[in-house]
């Protein structure tokens, strides 16, 4: 057990560095061959802040374990509102700009409800995962035709927190980022194998972790960066991250076991997991624009955020030792 965990341990860690890597590559990259920012903003930001979701999903689905990439991205969801949002707040609490309440908040909304429609037979299917690349490409050419030039470099900075675009060449950018692309590979594959052997040794299922110790590790970069833009007052760009990040867990994320291990899965991951992350999106919509009109998220509802995600791992817990 001591092996699967230090491999587990060592699995997170080495895979958010090597995003970390795969993001200041990408963006080095980029620079130096003169493409625009607005493109760096739309693949480098979107796989820096979901990279760790996405190859940990494509690992799982590969070792045939699907229901850890769903959990993953359920759970990284419910997490990034209850844990993520909910300390950010308490940090300071967050005002929310008529332009985040007016177009980003819908579409998370939307986006949710697709979820629900690819989950709701009990099943996934290759055109489960058509249906959600379609809206990712929807949503991307949606942010592609808005003028969010100046957003995204912003967001580029704080989530590969650095302060400026490496200044590397060409072929050293290119290096850096297929060099942190196969650590992604690699380490995603050890964090799958490890979650595999501790559930199989504590006789749980691999859901459980996938919905609590694998969502709360990819969330904390997240959580890093929306605390970080909360103390720098730049409350806009912490929702926003929070925002941006589920959309893609739901569009990227979730597709990917739907294309690569298409499969049924349990009903508890419907029932359970994906109405508590419709319960916890509302709560954070109806708090983003405010019981009085004051559009905050105030103190006191981000520690109500914070236990209503804590009852959410009470009541995983009480359902994997009652199974």
């Amino acid at each position: 057990m001591l092996l699967y965990c230090v491999a587990l341990l060592a699995g997170f860690l080495v895979l958010f560095k090597s995003a970390d890597y795969f993001v200041m590559g990408a963006v080095a990259t980029a620079d130096n061959l003169k493409i625009s920012p607005i493109i760096i903003g739309l693949t480098v930001v979107a796989l820096g802040t979901s990279a760790p979701e996405i190859f940990v999903a494509a690992a799982s689905s590969l070792q045939h374990q699907a229901e850890l990439a769903i959990g993953n991205a359920i759970g990284s969801n419910i997490a990034n509102v209850g844990m993520v949002l909910g300390i950010t707040a308490i940090v300071t609490p967050l005002v929310c700009r008529d332009e985040v309440l007016k177009k980003d908040i819908p579409i998370l909304a939307v986006v949710t409800l697709v979820a629900g429609f690819v989950l709701y037979d009990g099943e996934l299917q290759i055109y489960d995962g058509l249906i959600l690349l379609a809206g990712l490409a929807t949503f991307v050419a949606r942010i592609a035709m808005g003028n969010r030039n100046e957003i995204s470099m912003q967001e580029i900075a704080e989530i590969a927190e650095i302060d400026e675009i490496p200044n590397v060449s060409t072929a050293k950018a290119v290096a850096m980022l297929l060099l942190s692309l196969v650590f992604l590979l690699l380490s995603a594959e050890v964090l799958v194998w490890a979650v595999v052997k501790i559930a199989s040794s504590l006789g749980i299922s691999e859901l459980f972790i996938g919905l609590t110790v694998i969502a709360v590790g990819t969330s904390l970069p997240e959580l890093v960066v929306c605390v970080t833009c909360a103390l720098k007052n730049q409350n806009d760009l912490a929702i926003g991250n929070i925002i941006g990040s589920n959309v893609f867990n739901i569009l990227a994320v979730l597709s990917i076991p739907c294309l690569l291990a298409p499969q049924d899965f349990s009903i508890d991951i419907l029932y359970r997991d994906y109405f508590t992350m419709v319960g916890m999106t509302v709560l954070m919509i109806i708090m983003s624009f405010g019981l009085q009109g004051r559009k905050t998220i105030t103190r006191l509802e981000g520690a109500a955020l914070l236990i209503a995600w804590a009852a959410y791992l009470v009541l995983l817990y009480q359902s994997a030792v009652s199974s």
